[in-house]
């Protein structure tokens, strides 16, 4: 099984370094399954570093999580016919998410993965994406 962890549970992980959330990192490797990035989420993350006031510091950050991660995926043609229909259908529904939470839904769709994310509040408005919460002490890591 695939798992992507968004920006949220990224900037997460670089800014406070929770003992639950990388255990459940830890576990799921372990269990062997994949924990990879979108590329959204990376240039999110490169961007809130180059735009901090201490940009070496959170790109060494960035670059420790990425050495954990099974890779970042390349955001391709899949993907963006996936994000066209989402965003459509979020639009008809009045329910918009926000451009770059669609683009890392849709990314995860087409790569048929789940999200780990502590935004629910977005992510949920998103049919068929299955979500996990690793920040959650109470989620299941399985």
């Amino acid at each position: 099984m695939l798992y992507i962890l968004d920006t949220d549970i990224c900037s997460y992980l670089i800014r406070k370094h929770p003992v639950q959330v990388l255990a459940a990192m830890d576990a799921t490797v372990q269990q062997g399954h994949e924990i990879s990035i979108s590329s959204i989420t990376y240039a999110e993350l490169m961007l809130g570093a180059k735009w901090s006031g201490n940009p070496d510091k959170h790109l060494v950050l960035i670059n420790e999580l990425c050495e954990r991660l099974h890779d970042i995926y390349a955001w391709d043609a899949r993907a963006a016919e996936q994000f066209a229909d989402l965003q459509t259908l979020l639009l008809n529904q009045g329910t918009p998410i926000g451009i770059n939470d669609t683009l890392i839904a849709a990314h995860v769709l087409s790569l048929d993965a789940t999200l780990v994310t502590n935004n629910s509040k977005h992510f949920g408005k998103v049919p068929e994406l299955t979500l996990v919460n690793w920040i959650d002490a109470t989620e299941d890591f399985n």
